[in-house]
């Protein structure tokens, strides 16, 4: 051991082990310590909300700081809307599962054409494509959403179009609490972040392995089933689950395109609940729930991830 000490001492191992250990540990420093002013902070406060008390004169909430005098009463308060007689949050959560669900199947349909065709097909114009793609993004989020309520509207564009085609004899109020409105309108402020992951998943795919399915025997659809499909399965899982998890909690889109009763979703009923005097405590329970439910598919995701790269080995 002394000699091992010795040799060490002498060929400098143990300060460039030191050295290169610091250096990775003040790399990280600065993520290390945006995590915890910007995310774990922020959280604690959020739980020490949910389980604190209510100040009944003015109707505000009082957090609670110490865990030992945590109180579950916005829990049970929360439970009872949620599954209770006199649930009113259960059919809210149930929608909102529906329209994601529908929405993303949607987006999934439309996006994966279109990655498909501009990773094998689009050729020397795949920059060109790239740009269209990437175009939406240069728009806020808000604007995108403002456009399609005044084409939605009584005398807007889809209203004018469709009366021309003679589809419909009088005009559609699109914006007075449609489910398909608030379903499309989720699809299209989402399915550009799909296609760009699906682009990117496709694109690395190595063709060698397309045109060894095909000098095989098998036909283009049979190569695409059999080879190109199962090798872009983690880049659909990927794709989904950047485009769900931000759909469940979403509650803009739904304002604008709706801001009916009955097309509420999880995320409308969130703010309204942090909004109201005497609910910021059942809202910040909410809120926890909802992060729970959306580790469920993040933890599957890097379950899986961890399983396709150790077969991938």
């Amino acid at each position: 051991m002394a000699a091992r000490t010795a040799v060490a001492s002498r060929t400098g191992t143990e300060p460039q082990q030191s050295h290169g250990r610091g250096f990775w540990i003040a790399l990280a420093a600065p993520g290390i310590i945006w995590m915890i002013v910007l995310f774990i902070v922020p959280f604690y406060v959020v739980l020490a909300i949910a389980m604190g008390q209510l100040n009944r004169l003015f109707e505000s909430p009082i957090p609670v700081w110490n865990p030992l005098n945590w109180s579950s009463s916005n829990v049970i308060n929360v439970w009872h809307d949620l599954v209770g007689a006199t649930s009113f949050a259960g059919p809210i959560v149930i929608r909102t599962i529906i329209y994601v669900a529908i929405a993303s199947l949607i987006s999934l349909v439309i996006a994966y054409p279109a990655a498909y065709f501009v990773a094998r097909f689009a050729g020397r114009r795949k920059g060109l494509f790239l740009i269209l793609l990437i175009a939406p993004f240069w728009i806020s989020y808000m604007m995108r959403m403002l456009a399609w309520v005044d084409l939605l509207q009584i005398n807007g564009y889809v209203n004018k179009t469709l009366s021309s085609l003679h589809l419909i004899s009088q005009p559609i109020n699109w914006l007075g609490g449609y489910p398909v409105t608030v379903i499309l309108g989720l699809v299209y402020g989402y399915i550009p972040y799909l296609i760009l992951v699906l682009y990117a998943g496709l694109d690395r795919i190595d063709p060698a392995l397309i045109e060894a399915g095909r000098d095989l025997g098998l036909s283009r659809t049979r190569t695409f089933l059999r080879v190109t499909l199962p090798l872009s399965r983690q880049t659909i899982l990927t794709g989904m689950l950047i485009t769900v998890l931000p759909m469940i909690g979403d509650y803009y889109t739904n304002q604008l395109m709706s801001g009916a009763a009955n097309t509420s979703m999880i995320g409308n009923l969130i703010q309204g609940q942090l909004g109201t005097p005497g609910l910021q405590g059942q809202g910040a329970v909410l809120s926890l729930i909802l992060l729970l439910v959306l580790l469920i598919p993040m933890i599957y995701y890097v379950v899986a991830t961890n399983r396709s790269s150790r077969e991938a080995i």
